[in-house]
């Protein structure tokens, strides 16, 4: 079982703009985070922060902030940094994946951090040597830089999505699949109107036919997907009329 949401900082080194704070709390909190921390921001939290958090308010209310990266990771049992380049520092380098997969083996009651480092020069090697390892993120080798609010959402994403408890989910209008008699009652209206229209070939009619089933059975269609599928049928054939 990975370990609680709850218990994983995403800690922020250096920050130099309020929007990339708001922008980051919005992204913990598409994926269940709540631990927001600043190390040595440049920035004050102030409307930027709010705009760009788009309604992740008691994220950046609840925020923490540390003078040095030392104390914020204190209690924390495994840390790993992020870097957008290849370090000349020889340190434990983690895909994405095995990140989680690391974290999948901890007790539920340890803490992690994930630490980002500033826009421009990231975090510095005396930084990294303080965390267990360091993740890079895939990305084009041409243009490998991410915004740090996106490598947030990429990180924070890989391990909400291995959670077993996902948040619950509101279904308002639930559709259920089309039963095979009611898929079958729309391919006898569709080939009674494609003969109608003289669509199909005399001699090998099943042929368009077998290249309908083979596209619509591909999409599996749901009761309300075949209702709106035979209405359009129906107000087809009215037309014609």
């Amino acid at each position: 079982m990975l370990m609680k949401l709850e218990n994983i900082k995403v800690i922020m080194v250096g920050t130099t703009h309020p929007g990339n704070i708001g922008a980051a709390a919005r992204a913990m909190n598409n994926m269940c985070f709540t631990q927001l921390v600043l190390v040595d921001p440049q920035c004050p939290i102030g409307e930027v922060a709010y705009a760009r958090a788009s309604g992740a308010n008691a994220i950046l209310d609840a925020h923490k902030i540390h003078d040095r990266l030392e104390t914020a990771i204190a209690d924390c049992q495994y840390v790993i940094a992020t870097s957008a380049r290849r370090r000349s520092l020889a340190w434990p380098e983690l895909e994405p994946r095995e990140m989680v997969e690391k974290l999948s083996t901890m007790e539920a009651g340890s803490r992690a951090a994930l630490v980002f480092g500033r826009e421009h020069s990231g975090l510095t090697n005396e930084e990294i040597q303080l965390c267990n390892g360091m993740v890079c993120i895939p990305t084009n080798p041409e243009f490998s830089s991410l915004n740090i609010a996106s490598a947030i959402q990429v990180l924070c994403y890989e391990i909400f999505r291995q959670q077993s408890v996902k948040p619950d989910s509101k279904i308002e209008d639930k559709d259920l699949p089309a039963s095979s008699a009611e898929v079958e009652g729309y391919f006898t209206h569709l080939k009674q109107l494609l003969e109608d229209y003289d669509l199909l070939d005399p001699e090998q009619p099943g042929t368009i036919m077998t290249r309908f089933r083979r596209l619509y059975l591909r999409s599996e269609l749901t009761h309300k997907e075949i209702n709106i599928l035979r209405g359009m049928l129906t107000a087809i054939e009215k037309q014609r009329r």
